[in-house]
């Protein structure tokens, strides 16, 4: 809607088109943002979307750059934006917008002139440039291959790869010791045994509890099919416990509900609420998604458990994804490296059948 309330058709018609593509809904939600973007950058600068340019496109990304984002103007811990929380070592959310924001915002602009130039509307050529390079680069690649390198397209950010956090066991029990009630012990507990995401085992019935095979049935985040993920004994333990208290759910409605007032679903916001304030009281800035991330790293690290049968279980679509949680950070070292430092440092020696002096020659006379 534009300032009038008035529906700005040319936004609409592109989200629709993304609908009829069998996209996800929270997709089209995050292309609607950031076309919200775009348009008050168009909007201030008096331009109107047919005649934007590279110009206007390079301003959307010096603001991006520069203002602060309202979403990060939120407490978090009384720790500075930027910094690194000094109890879990994550670094925490920047007061501006993330360079993964900004190239995803280009990534919509890009699509939302693409889709009208294909109808002979809007600009004749794109506002955002394209990176032919990357494209040239990624095209019918194969997974298991080198990664080509290529340059970035202009505008565009640098991203960094993000490496996986997974909670080391002393803070994962922190964690869980602040779940006041069986409901959020249960969830805690199916998170870190499934590794399911968020959204999905969130979306739980208790149809899609199989007790005996210590199975969840979920909706799979990118395929939408119903899929299986394990469940350890303890947690299926918690969940029965917390069935016994709650009571069962009624038909069509979720596993997880509210524990106040009337008996709705749990929503993420909540479930991320329960994490936040489990953080608040130790210290920490986990999230929901690094349940995930410890599940993942716990599996990938077993010695009896291969990358392929982690990578059935995550469900992860190419095997580079799985082999991302088997990188072992600074953080997994520190006894070892404690050892390492107390450990008094060996005198060179060399075997008895070379001869001092020849030593000497090839090596120096520090040797």
């Amino acid at each position: 809607m534009d300032a009038a309330d008035r529906e700005v058709a040319p936004v609409s018609s592109y989200l629709r088109d993304r609908m009829l593509g069998d996209v996800s809904p929270l997709t089209c939600r995050s292309y609607g943002f950031d076309l919200l973007r775009w348009y008050r950058v168009l909007w201030a600068l008096d331009v109107g979307w047919e005649q934007a340019t590279e110009a206007e496109a390079a301003a959307l990304v010096g603001w991006l750059r520069s203002a602060r984002n309202p979403q990060r103007q939120r407490k978090q811990g009384g720790f500075r934006p930027g910094s690194v929380n000094p109890t879990t070592g994550k670094p925490l959310l920047r007061a501006g917008y993330a360079p993964a924001t900004i190239a995803h915002n280009l990534s919509a602009v890009h699509g939302f002139y693409a889709f009208h130039m294909h109808f002979g509307r809007g600009p004749l050529l794109n506002p955002v440039p394209e990176n032919r390079a990357r494209r040239a680069a990624l095209a019918h690649r194969s997974p298991i291959e080198a990664r080509v390198q290529h340059r970035r397209g202009r505008l565009r950010p640098k991203v960094s790869v993000r490496q996986p956090r997974a909670m080391p066991d002393q803070q994962w029990d922190a964690l869980f010791a602040q779940m006041g009630c069986a409901r959020d012990q249960a969830l805690l507990s199916c998170y870190v045994s499934s590794g399911a995401r968020a959204s999905e085992l969130l979306g739980i019935g208790l149809g899609d509890v199989d007790w005996t095979k210590g199975q969840l049935w979920v909706i799979s985040k990118g395929t939408r099919a119903r899929q299986p993920v394990p469940a350890s004994p303890q947690a299926l333990a918690y969940l029965a416990a917390y069935l016994e208290e709650a009571g069962l759910p009624p038909d069509g409605m979720p596993v997880w509900r509210t524990r106040r007032g009337e008996s709705r679903p749990l929503t993420y916001w909540a479930a991320r609420r329960i994490i936040q304030r489990a953080d608040e009281a130790i210290g920490a800035n986990w999230t929901l998604h690094d349940l995930r991330h410890t599940a993942a790293t716990r599996l990938a690290r077993d010695p009896e458990l291969t990358l392929v049968e982690v990578q059935t279980i995550l469900r992860h679509a190419h095997i580079t994804t799985t082999a991302l949680y088997t990188v072992v950070g600074l953080d997994d070292l520190v006894d070892k490296l404690a050892e390492h430092y107390a450990r008094p440092v060996q005198p060179t020696s060399w075997p008895t059948q070379y001869a001092a002096d020849d030593i000497e020659a090839v090596f120096g006379a520090g040797q």
